[in-house]
């Protein structure tokens, strides 16, 4: 929507106003940050989301020099986007994080990050022996291209365009796949986790450790990144062509992760499912990142028709993995079901089961093991029926759901006594611990994006 000279002089005189009153109430330096978009048309979506990685960047910036925000407001109009912080910092401290912004990353340009002092006066960049803005196109002295009218509005957008849409890309892919390794090192850390490695021991594991699971997560970063990518690539694409996709770098993943364990399994079940989200977030966007069920819709729609597919014709003769028998026997669709249903476990129980215990005020640790037993009660684990069989697993989910329901969220002994009777018996739900792994992963997404 275009905007009208008179609309951005009272936006600007507006703000001017807003700047001098909490000045004078808090008595503090404030930094005012706006986005340096040229021409008639001062807010998009895609203007929206490069303020908001501008907006995270300077919050991280301010946090590492301990600056503390005393007050902050947002406004996001027709006129463009706007955010205040008031700060508990001297002015230089602020300005110096404001700069490292606006000269040292990719939109950086594209940030204007103003810094009053308490009297109003603004701090200059000359004042920290910092050089003029460069343009955006030629890397000239901004001001004098921008006097001398040397590029076209339509110059200026398209560059503004193209900066936007290449460091978006890269921050958003990059961020996707932090919080992808961070939820499978917490999937890990959660102890204790009955049959399932974690920080006390391997479970009913003899070829695995808590540090093979910290290599392998490490090893992961550069495919999450990837599966981002494709999703972003293939936005305009069917959510069929993002899946088709995912084949290739899920088997150079699957690679990448057995070199880092010397040859152990630990994250294949994460590699389809993780990888598939990570994707379904690149198609959506950022701005669906709180919104677990359109993600989780995205995924089902990215695998639509996989089970029929996969194991269409099977017949106990040519039956070999131990999900084609599975299914054959059973009707269990395994992990394949859950994407193509959109991960219900994940959804309807994980996630909720987490929620609420972290609302009981429970640590993320407890709250994890809990949504783990919620889920492993709700949905058939196939690596616990390839363990023992499909009787020993329906008891133990039905065992499991009659204690969740006496005691919605078990205590350590009781995890404990569980732990060791599924070594025992050689138990050990890898499946769900995927699962688990996938509810970190929204979780973090959830609470990044407030």
């Amino acid at each position: 929507m275009e905007v009208s000279l008179m609309e951005m002089l009272d936006a600007r005189e507006r703000r001017a106003q807003r700047q001098m009153q909490l000045l004078q109430q808090y008595g503090r330096p404030l930094i005012c940050f706006t986005m340096n978009i040229a021409g008639p048309i001062k807010n998009s979506p895609l203007i929206h989301r490069g303020f908001l990685m501008g907006k995270r960047l300077l919050e991280q910036q301010l946090m590492a020099a301990k600056a503390k925000i005393l007050h902050f407001e947002e406004i996001c109009e027709k006129t463009g986007n706007e955010a205040i912080y008031v700060l508990d910092c001297d002015p230089m401290t602020a300005k110096q994080a404001a700069v490292i912004i606006e000269d040292h990353t990719e939109a950086g340009r594209l940030f204007d990050m103003d810094v009053l002092r308490p009297d109003g006066s603004k701090v200059d960049r000359q004042e920290q022996n910092l050089g003029a803005r460069t343009c955006l196109i030629c890397g000239g002295i901004a001001q004098n291209c921008a006097r001398s009218r040397t590029h076209t509005v339509a110059q200026l957008q398209e560059r503004t365009q193209e900066l936007l849409e290449t460091a978006l890309t890269r921050y958003e892919a990059r961020e996707t796949a932090r919080l992808a390794c961070q939820a499978l090192l917490y999937e890990v850390a959660a102890t204790p986790k009955p049959g399932l490695v974690d920080r006390a021991n391997s479970g009913s594991h003899r070829d695995m450790d808590f540090f093979t699971f910290q290599a392998s997560a490490a090893a992961l970063w550069p495919y999450f990144e990837t599966c981002a990518n494709i999703g972003i690539e293939t936005r305009n694409l069917s959510p069929e062509e993002t899946f088709s996709r995912l084949r290739a770098p899920g088997m150079v993943a699957e690679g990448e992760m057995l070199r880092a364990t010397g040859g152990v399994n630990t994250h294949k079940g994460a590699i389809f499912s993780l990888g598939i989200l990570c994707a379904a977030l690149g198609r959506m966007g950022w701005e669906y990142a709180d919104k677990p069920q359109w993600l989780l819709y995205e995924c089902s729609q990215m695998t639509a028709g996989l089970v029929a597919k996969d194991f269409a014709g099977l017949t106990p003769e040519t039956a070999k993995t131990a999900g084609q028998k599975l299914y054959l026997r059973h009707g269990i669709t395994g992990v394949r079901g859950q994407a193509e249903a959109g991960f219900p476990a994940v959804l309807q129980v994980g996630l909720p089961k987490l929620e609420e215990g972290l609302a009981r005020g429970l640590s993320l640790n407890d709250a994890g093991c809990a949504a783990l037993l919620s889920m492993l009660a709700a949905a058939a684990d196939t690596n616990m029926i390839s363990r023992s069989d499909y009787e020993t697993q329906q008891n133990i989910a039905l065992e499991t759901a009659i204690l969740l329901q006496k005691t919605p969220f078990p205590g350590v002994e009781v995890l404990n006594r569980m732990d060791a009777d599924f070594i025992e018996k050689n138990l050990s739900p890898g499946g769900t611990a995927d699962l688990l792994a996938m509810t970190y992963f929204l979780y973090l997404l959830k609470e990044d994006a407030q």
